[in-house]
């Protein structure tokens, strides 16, 4: 072969598949879509290992025993390797970089290849923190994700990220990685918390201002409902799911290679507000009061109307979602988020703002005096929430 005289440059792409399902008790009526999604590899039975959120094991005391059952029911499909592993939910997991060593060692002691299957069953951050070793490990092992939060299923569980926080930075260590199926199941969200509930649709608000101002009057239509875990919240979810998956499908940027990341739209300070709080503040209240602070910038700085912005306010508020906190008051602190959103996506600065509700356009400055006006706004009106809460 001749030596080409000239340096290579070859732009080629990678086809992945994106496997997205919805059903009503995995581990009882529609458990054979689980068994399905773990496929034999060249006419091998697949090896597969469990992880389950501790929080979500206490709270669901027999399944355990559903999980076991359904493995028992299914020899013949896949080879169950070792016990159960629980691991620690919440924050709590993505703050010991160590849990994730001893995530390898199940994995290796395990001898789990790379057609084998990691199967999580958690809140995000556990889906994260797991899915981060299984991207690791034989530089991929196949993960199948079934979230147990509305914020999971709504948005980061059909996600292509995971990570972990470090050097009090948020996701600072990460990577991308499609998972091979995620399972979005109806029975594993009902023990939540009602503040742990409504912390999902906050993700479900957000992508709706980016993609479809329908969906949004949807939402803003239907506070009281999802408040009371009524009907319509199960299809809010499922659609915040299906936007967040044609973005990362159809968007033509699901590893975040160009210069903006919509679908973190309000983040910037809401990852820096969890770190500030010491995570006081769930992630889906710090993306509420995100989004809150963002749309009154937009209506400061840019095109969106103040109508808009207060009936964006007033639907997060309406959810229960807007908690106010005294980390807000510390505005100087808050702003190193941006730099850090700047690092963390690399370039110069993007943020994302709306110049109308689904029309999101892309700043390059903040404005920190506007800024300012716009988080003193939300932190009063979050404030005044908190008190009628407390009065109802």
């Amino acid at each position: 072969m001749t030596r080409p005289d000239t340096d290579l440059t070859v732009p080629f792409e990678v086809r992945f598949t994106h496997r997205l399902r919805f059903t009503e008790d995995v581990f009882g009526a529609d458990s054979d879509v689980l068994a399905e999604a773990i496929e034999p590899s060249e006419g091998r039975i697949p090896a597969v290992q469990f992880w389950v959120d501790e929080h979500v094991a206490a709270a669901n005391p027999e399944l355990l025993h559903r999980i076991r059952s359904l493995c028992a029911r299914n020899t013949e499909r896949f080879l169950v390797k070792g016990n159960i592993q629980q691991v620690s939910g919440g924050e709590d997991v993505k703050n010991d970089i160590h849990i994730i060593e001893r995530m390898l060692k199940c994995f290796n002691h395990a001898d789990l290849d790379r057609r084998s299957y990691v199967v999580v069953i958690g809140g995000g951050a556990v889906l994260d923190a797991v899915g981060f070793a299984a991207a690791i490990a034989h530089r991929g092992i196949r993960l199948i994700r079934l979230p147990t939060t509305t914020l999971a299923q709504g948005d980061s569980g059909v996600g292509v990220k995971n990570s972990i926080n470090l050097f009090q930075k948020k996701n600072w260590v990460g990577t991308f990685a499609v998972p091979w199926a995620v399972i979005n199941d109806r029975r594993l969200i009902e023990t939540l918390s009602d503040r742990d509930f409504r912390c999902g649709f906050s993700e479900a608000v957000k992508v709706s201002l980016l993609k479809d101002p329908e969906f949004f009057n949807s939402i803003a239509r239907s506070t009281s409902q999802i408040c009371a875990r009524q009907d319509p919240c199960w299809d809010i979810i499922a659609d915040s799911a299906t936007w967040h998956l044609k973005h990362i499908t159809q968007g033509g940027d699901p590893f975040e290679m160009l210069e903006a990341r919509p679908l973190d739209y309000g983040h910037w300070s809401a990852h820096k507000l969890e770190m500030m709080t010491n995570f006081e503040l769930r992630h889906g209240e710090a993306v509420a009061v995100g989004v809150a602070i963002d749309s009154v910038y937009s209506s400061l700085a840019h095109g969106l109307s103040s109508e808009d912005a207060d009936r964006i306010v007033r639907c997060l508020s309406e959810l229960g979602l807007l908690v106010p906190h005294p980390a807000l008051q510390n505005t100087d602190e808050l702003f190193l988020g941006l730099e850090e959103f700047r690092q963390h996506l690399g370039g110069r600065l993007t943020v994302t703002m709306l110049d109308d509700i689904g029309r999101p356009i892309n700043v390059h400055e903040v404005d920190h005096d506007l800024m300012k006006q716009a988080i003193s706004g939300v932190s009063a009106i979050s404030m005044k929430a908190d008190s009628r809460h407390a009065a109802d």
